[in-house]
């Protein structure tokens, strides 16, 4: 019983991780009152800008080195996540394009990418197949070196790969930047209202790209952990699921603050896949169970806006472009 237990725990933490990175990203996004609905197809960029990476890396030499194999995916995952955050703000925050379309084309065109990429990157250089990294895989898998000696407590808990003590560790610096910094403060001011802010000599501009860049760089990030840590470096074209847009539900399950998005991560990702642990399921019990995460969102959602706690409400200003000369 305690075996199964812990084995459920490792589950939903293994589960919640890209989770967790597309939920804080996308957290850091909504706090300067933008909406990013295009998480899901910038998490698919993530993941095939890091196979990319890791692919190039591995086909250019014999003996791969650990480290490089590792930067290299990883810096590949933020730049083309970083780049269609950028797209998103161009669109949204200069053009001042209406934000939820742009989320919604940016997915669509993400997952685009990322199938169109995982299908043929090996054609272009004369080879077929599926991709798999392998080599880069292991080492993105590889656990603390004292997780064994822990017994069932390091088996369950410390037996990951570094991405996900990363993701625990943004999720904290987030939520610390958020509530103890200036620059913080004045992020949480332009997603409330950017007029005010402006009048106060705070750059909106500025503050809107950084923190939608940012948490989309983030948001990638959780890409490439499922294709590197979860699929141990294979792509498969559509393997992430609905996972971007359960990282969505998250942000408002969370109440918009980062380090509760912690927890909540590793609850979705146990609803996630609890269906397996349930024995003799038809197939629609388990699809119905399937759609916990999304019925547990809309109570918490209907809870919140009953009880109107400003502290438990997203940004006033969020979804909504600014325009300087309406002030």
């Amino acid at each position: 019983m305690i075996g199964t237990i812990a084995s459920f725990i490792t589950a939903a933490i293994i589960q919640g991780i890209p989770l967790l990175y597309g939920a804080v990203g996308e957290i850091i996004t909504e706090k300067s009152g933008n909406l990013n609905l295009g998480i899901p197809g910038i998490m698919y960029v993530g993941g095939i800008s890091g196979i990319i990476g890791g692919y190039l890396y591995e086909r250019s030499t014999e003996n791969p080195a650990a480290i490089l194999c590792i930067l290299i995916p990883f810096l590949s995952t933020i730049i083309g996540a970083g780049l269609m955050a950028l797209i998103y703000s161009f669109l949204t925050i200069t053009l001042r394009a209406n934000q939820n379309v742009t989320g919604l084309a940016l997915t669509t065109f993400g997952v685009g990418i990322g199938n169109f990429y995982g299908g043929s990157l090996l054609s272009f250089f004369g080879e077929g197949g599926s991709i798999s990294l392998l080599t880069t895989g292991t080492f993105y898998k590889t656990p603390l070196p004292f997780a064994d000696k822990l017994g069932l407590f390091g088996k369950t808990f410390l037996s990951f790969g570094f991405l996900t003590y990363l993701a625990v560790i943004t999720a904290i610096l987030a939520s610390w930047f958020l509530n103890r910094t200036r620059a913080g403060l004045n992020l949480r001011a332009v997603g409330e209202n950017p007029a005010t802010a402006d009048a106060a000599g705070i750059n909106v501009t500025k503050y809107k790209y950084l923190s939608t860049v940012i948490g989309g760089a983030v948001a990638g990030l959780g890409g490439l952990y499922f294709v590197m840590d979860y699929t141990s470096g294979a792509w498969t074209n559509d393997g992430f699921g609905d996972r971007g847009w359960l990282a969505i539900a998250i942000v408002i399950f969370a109440l918009w603050k980062p380090a509760s998005a912690i927890f909540s991560s590793f609850i979705f990702g146990g609803l996630y896949i609890i269906c397996t642990y349930i024995p003799n399921l038809t197939n629609s019990t388990r699809e119905l169970i399937k759609m916990l995460p999304y019925v547990v969102t809309i109570i918490v959602l209907v809870f919140i806006s009953a009880r109107k706690k400003r502290e438990h409400q997203p940004p006033a200003h969020l979804g909504q472009s600014y325009f300087r000369e309406e002030r």
